[in-house]
């Protein structure tokens, strides 16, 4: 068979239904062979957009998903996508076509070396010279991408190779020389982990993005509960633990919640899950290690000790680890009584919002009404600015998921993604939530949702600025504004309807019940247009 159709096969044999792309002449033998296959095509408007609709169908499915796109600009449009993945451990295959292969290097039209581009931000990339070897490198391109911590894989595919004649057989298993990422944990250190967390008077589990690669959010629960310490959450670990349970205290860093943060620097251990101590969640490590035994428990080795010493580090996939742990502490563990009643306390005395006494929408108190009105398994789908930290903050996970980009913190991410997991899990309610900022960035992508009959829900928090970076201006820069006032931008319900999406425009407390209710029970896609002061602020 063609190699373009072997490259397709693969897929199939991989279990792949759905792909995100955008063709181009150096990827049109790939897009021949997918015409005449089962696996459903969905062409969005700019390729960025195609890896962070694969970035969310992997992170509602757990499995690496595909991107596709055409050789020069096509596939440096990817690259944010690819980065993004990259920074928050995404498994996905990305696909790109390339010149042929005899013209590589002369400077070619729309020839760019996207192997050597990528290569900061991607797990492993492969630039296929033989076409025989396509369906060894498919096999080990998702066994790459979905093993270990996850994340991107490219494969770049001269036009000439997709068009050779091959002999197809896929590999059954795949061994991959110096790549055995380790998935058990250490008897001896869960040992070390088990005497920590017995002797500690102040405990406190961080629980990061890396619990949801391997869906160890029982396993987390189980082990908070039966050993009576307190849960935070890094910003990609929302959701780890549902946002009511008694034991979790929100979200730390430097956009997160005083009690989270208090809880940090006040514990005498600290368990840090799948999480790999960002500046903004630990802005002063230095120090924290000092004071505090760290146990870290990552599937990434350099993740351990890159940003903070562990006195305790534990090396392996976080569900099989946390059912170590739970095998090996037992039921006789110290309650922690008046830790957690300080924590109760100061949890107690969070700020309460109010509704704005100069009109507009209060997003904070928005976001805690739609949480409340939404679907128990919803999965909300933040970008980035301060309709992120709000969403962080104020939307109540209860046993779906707040998915966002939090180490790359792409604005232009979250339509696109929801897209993704809309499309990967049709019957789940998706909304997504940014500003009109990053809305801007990415609004074309209401062509594919129409063409395509994604049903998901946007609302955009308008206040006609880039408003986080307004706000650090306000106080860092004396209100010296530069370069954030958005004055130009198009009627976004106005923009929804030209698209045949339903659409509606709030400015007052009193209308949001209403716009809530039309929003989650409109059977299609629906833009809801959020009208928030300038004054506003992120915390």
């Amino acid at each position: 068979m063609k190699a373009a159709q072997a490259m397709i096969k693969c897929l199939e044999l991989e279990g792949v239904k759905d792909l995100f792309g955008y063709p181009g002449a150096a990827i049109c033998p790939f897009y021949d062979a997918l015409a005449r296959s089962n696996i459903r095509h969905i062409l969005v408007r700019q390729e960025q957009n195609a890896a962070h609709a694969a970035s969310g169908y992997a992170r509602a499915t757990g499995k690496p998903a595909v991107c596709v796109a055409t050789s020069g600009p096509g596939a440096t449009n990817l690259i944010t996508g690819i980065a993004t993945a990259y920074a928050d451990s995404i498994p996905m295959v990305a696909i790109t076509g390339q010149v042929v292969s005899d013209l590589l290097g002369r400077d070619v039209f729309q020839e760019a070396d996207i192997t050597g581009a990528v290569e900061p931000f991607i797990k492993h990339s492969y630039l296929i010279k033989n076409a025989s070897d396509i369906p060894r490198v498919f096999k080990e391109a998702f066994y790459i991408a979905g093993t270990g911590r996850p994340g991107p894989v490219l494969i770049d595919v001269p036009m000439d190779i997709q068009n050779e004649e091959i002999e197809f057989s896929y590999p059954e298993t795949v061994s991959i020389r110096g790549y055995k990422p380790s998935v058990k944990g250490h008897p001896l250190q869960i040992k070390r982990v088990v005497s920590a967390v017995k002797e500690a008077k102040k405990p406190v589990i961080c629980a990061g993005g890396g619990l949801f690669a391997t869906d160890a959010r029982e396993e987390l629960a189980r082990l908070a509960e039966r050993c009576h310490i307190p849960v935070i959450t890094t910003m990609m670990g929302i959701g780890a633990i549902p946002s009511a349970h008694p034991l979790h205290y929100g979200m730390l860093g430097t956009h997160g919640r005083r009690v989270a943060n208090t809880a940090v620097n006040e514990s005498d251990l600290l368990i840090l899950i799948g999480a790999r101590v960002g500046d903004r969640a630990v802005t002063t490590p230095g120090v924290l290690q000092k004071r505090t035994k760290i146990i870290h428990i990552d599937i990434d080795p350099a993740e351990i000790g890159k940003n903070m010493d562990a006195q305790i580090p534990l090396v392996g996939d976080a569900k099989i680890i946390l059912r170590q742990i739970l095998d090996a502490v037992g039921e006789d563990c110290d309650p922690h009584s008046e830790w957690l009643a300080a924590l109760d306390a100061l949890r107690d005395k969070e700020p309460v919002q109010s509704e704005r006494e100069d009109g507009g929408i209060n997003p904070k108190l928005f976001l805690k009404k739609l949480s409340a009105a939404a679907d128990e398994d919803c999965i909300v789908v933040a970008d980035v600015g301060q309709n992120q930290i709000w969403t962080a903050n104020y939307f109540q996970v209860k046993k779906g998921r707040l998915l966002t980009t939090g180490g790359m913190g792409t604005m232009g991410y979250s339509v696109g993604a929801a897209e993704g997991v809309k499309t990967a899990k049709p019957d789940t309610q998706v909304i997504a939530v940014c500003g009109d900022g990053s809305f801007q960035m990415q609004m074309m992508e209401l062509g594919t949702i129409c063409q395509n009959r994604i049903p998901v829900k946007i609302i955009v928090m308008k206040n006609n600025r880039l408003g986080m970076v307004r706000e650090l201006q306000k106080n860092l820069y004396k209100g010296n504004y530069s370069g954030v006032d958005l004055d130009g931008s198009p009627d976004f319900v106005k923009l929804a309807e030209a698209y045949g999406i339903a659409s509606k425009r709030i400015s007052r407390a009193q209308e949001e019940p209403d716009a809530i209710q039309e929003l989650l029970a409109c059977e299609g896609p629906f833009l809801l247009e959020c009208v928030v002061s300038p004054e506003e602020t992120t915390l």
